[in-house]
């Protein structure tokens, strides 16, 4: 089973961590590993077009600076999985998810338990939950602390690492799947070397899909849309503490040059 490529339509880009219940806010050679056969034009419509939840989206797809294709049908990144239908799961097991990467708190977890593909294994790498009470009252403040909080960079380096080594497709995800899931996409786009621009178009990509009507609470790292200057925040905050982004990579995440060759060996065409 595999989605199929339409021509993208980028239009004009416009807690997770809770206080408790009563505060619902909304280069160098590496090991080469094997590669899925699945590619298409950068041109694509990302949408996963699941009906429980209309946030999913394939990170493939995008065009790298040097001339390469990030592969589809490989990395997943989705909003919560709780709505899913059973043919918006069979649609993931189609497409070979093997794990399932969450990056939300306890609370959010309990509140909206993940509905899984049959046969993927489920990981927890909670993002915020060590994170200042404050920042579930401020998005901008959540976006610094994707980069200084207690136990951030370790799950943000939990999901490239799972990448790197699963043998089928990774789909990892938050709430509104904006936020923690966008900063984990522009980190890894970034990575395999797609241009800036492109990423923020991708991150500004939930506008298409989210609607803020509903009933979460808009801009809140449980619903809503996104602004740019809360991405330009983590990259800012990113470069400030470590000197560089490329800093951010190997000493805030920890990821080393072979981690860094074997991703762009699995995820590049």
């Amino acid at each position: 089973m595999s989605h199929t490529p339409t021509r993208l339509r980028v239009v004009r880009a416009a807690a997770a961590l809770t206080a408790g219940a009563a505060l619902f806010v909304g280069g160098p050679a590496g090991v080469a590993l094997a590669a899925p056969p699945a590619v298409v034009a950068a041109a694509t419509d990302h949408s996963l077009h699941l009906e429980g939840a209309p946030n999913a989206r394939d990170v493939g797809g995008y065009e790298t600076v040097d001339g390469k294709t990030v592969r589809t049908n490989t990395v997943f990144r989705t909003d919560a999985l709780d709505k899913l239908t059973p043919a918006d799961l069979a649609k993931l097991e189609g497409w070979n998810v093997k794990v399932v990467d969450d990056l939300r708190t306890v609370y959010e977890r309990a509140l909206q338990p993940d509905k899984l593909p049959a046969g993927a294994t489920s990981n927890w790498y909670d993002v915020l939950g060590q994170a200042p009470i404050t920042t579930a009252l401020d998005l901008q403040s959540a976006y610094v602390a994707f980069i200084d909080a207690p136990g951030a960079s370790e799950a943000f380096a939990s999901v490239l690492r799972d990448i790197r080594e699963t043998d089928g497709t990774v789909l990892y995800h938050c709430s509104a799947g904006k936020d923690r899931t966008g900063w984990t996409t522009a980190v890894l786009l970034t990575i395999l070397g797609v241009d800036r621009a492109t990423v923020n178009a991708d991150y500004m990509l939930t506008n298409e899909y989210v609607d803020d009507s509903g009933s979460s609470i808009s801009g809140s790292l449980m619903g809503g849309g996104v602004k740019q200057e809360w991405l330009d925040t983590s990259f800012a905050t990113a470069e400030a503490k470590y000197g560089s982004f490329d800093n951010y990579v190997h000493q805030g995440l920890g990821l080393t040059d072979n981690d860094i060759a074997a991703l762009k060996a699995k995820l590049l065409v």
